[in-house]
């Protein structure tokens, strides 16, 4: 049976010596491949290629192209835009090629293109390594990783992008490339937050930190303290130690042990303290929050693995996010963030947070295309609800708590954090000149666009 237009004979040309699966849309497993993170994304390509190697991944390239297929490239897929699928056309499915290997001497790791975080974390942990991974385990590596990469260990030990050693990756005319500072150096700089737009990441290599535990304190209080709390919790960041990370945030309180009866199921104001260490240390460090009176509290020191998994976005969710990046939290802004949290979607896993950055953050290399790197804090407001009837609602919150607090904005972007908001955003992400560098990188590697589903770089 033909495939969207695409013919018998085509697909069997595509399939012959294709090493992983082609899942068409009358395939048993086709729903299953096409979902992603967003549930509010509903795409059916044509042909969703489950690479098992380069070769299948060039392969696929060239069918997608011989037949005038858009192309996309599934990792982790949660970009909250849907950019890992297509209507009607081939994903590119990186999820077999999810091998990571440790050298624990070197400290330093292999992963495929299509490791999750919690691939890489489950194989780094046993040798009490770790690297810069995201907030959640599902996350997709590769998308992370080329997007800079903000996680939970940033202000201890960089972004993701800042402990990349190499890359090897198929660019849009089927070639493989290596690229690392002494190996097509400016392909490499570009890799650094430039997004998915040079190619199909099949292989990285990153530079590892010692982690055994990490420690953390979920505390929580009614919403009415936010301001005080928000108070409280930006001067005790001002002087925390490059160890401490977490955020200040308001979430609906979870049907949790430590979590009273009265709160479960309602807004709740919070700090998630986290602490690269030991319960003992990290207690005396957390003191000045903890002293604050909270209403509830759980804290435990994990292996950093657990922890990375311990705080996973349920699945099936439909989403929309945002981000603003700002050099101060004036009382002004906390007021403004507190507001915003009464407009939040209760219950729903919703989250609005306010990220502290500083530390290894603001001191790795200026010259890669992350401006966003200077900000000391990020304000996140996250959405996720069930219903489709509430997509106004929510995706209106996300913009106008946006909107409240975009004076006091730097004008710089992750863009991971952000869907579709224009091209002046995508510049914003990387910044004018950088953007401008990376056209250049782009009319190389891609100069037909051909990786366009991203926060697109324009061949010039």
């Amino acid at each position: 049976m033909e495939s969207d237009g695409v013919s018998d004979a085509a697909l069997a040309d595509l399939g012959a010596g294709f090493d992983g699966a082609l899942i068409l849309p009358e395939d048993p497993g086709y729903d299953d491949a096409r979902t992603v993170f967003n549930a509010a994304i509903d795409r059916r390509p044509a042909v969703i290629a489950q690479c098992a190697g380069p070769p299948d991944i060039a392969r696929a390239i060239r069918f997608g192209r011989e037949h005038g297929l858009e192309i996309a490239v599934r990792g982790g897929g949660h970009s909250v835009a849907g950019m890992a699928i297509t209507e009607g056309g081939i994903v590119i499915d990186l999820r077999r090629m999810n091998s990571v290997s440790v050298d624990p001497a070197a400290r330093t790791a292999r992963a495929g293109g299509g490791t999750t975080m919690g691939d890489f974390d489950r194989a780094t942990q046993p040798y009490a390594l770790a690297c810069t991974g995201g907030r959640v385990s599902t996350t997709g590596l590769a998308g992370l990783t080329l997007g800079g990469g903000s996680g939970w260990l940033e202000r201890t030990f960089g972004l993701t992008c800042d402990n990349l050693l190499s890359v090897t990756l198929v660019t849009a005319d089927g070639s493989t490339l290596r690229a690392a500072e002494d190996e097509n150096p400016e392909l490499f700089w570009a890799l650094h937050g430039g997004g998915g737009n040079f190619g199909v990441v099949t292989e990285f290599t990153f530079r590892l930190h010692p982690v055994s535990t990490i420690t953390f304190a979920l505390l929580l209080w009614e919403p009415a303290a936010g301001f005080d709390v928000g108070r409280a919790y930006r001067d005790f960041m001002a002087t925390a130690p490059d160890e401490v990370g977490g955020g200040f945030l308001f979430c609906t309180a979870p049907p949790e042990d430590f979590v009273p009866e009265s709160l479960v199921g309602h807004l709740a104001c919070g700090v998630l303290l986290t602490y690269v260490g030991g319960e003992e240390a990290a207690r005396e460090v957390f003191r000045p929050m903890l002293e604050l009176g909270h209403a509830c509290a759980e804290m435990a020191e994990l292996p950093y693995a657990d922890f990375q998994c311990a705080l996973d976005d349920p699945p099936g969710f439909r989403n929309y996010w945002s981000a603003e990046y700002l050099d101060a939290v004036p009382d002004e802004v906390l007021k403004r963030f507190c507001e915003r949290a009464d407009q939040m979607i209760t219950p729903s896993p919703s989250q609005l947070y306010l990220l502290p950055q500083g530390g290894a953050v603001s001191r790795g290399r200026a010259d890669y295309p992350v401006p966003w790197r200077t900000a000391s804090w990020v304000v996140h407001p996250y959405g996720m609800w069930s219903d489709a009837t509430d997509d106004e609602r929510g995706r209106r919150w996300v913009q106008e708590t946006r909107a409240e607090l975009r004076p006091w904005s730097t004008g710089a972007v992750y863009l991971n954090f952000i869907g579709h908001e224009g091209q002046e955003r995508v510049v914003a992400g990387f910044g004018r000149a950088n953007y401008e560098r990376l056209a250049a990188v782009k009319r190389q590697y891609d100069p037909e666009n051909v990786f366009h589903l991203n926060h697109n770089v324009r061949p010039q």
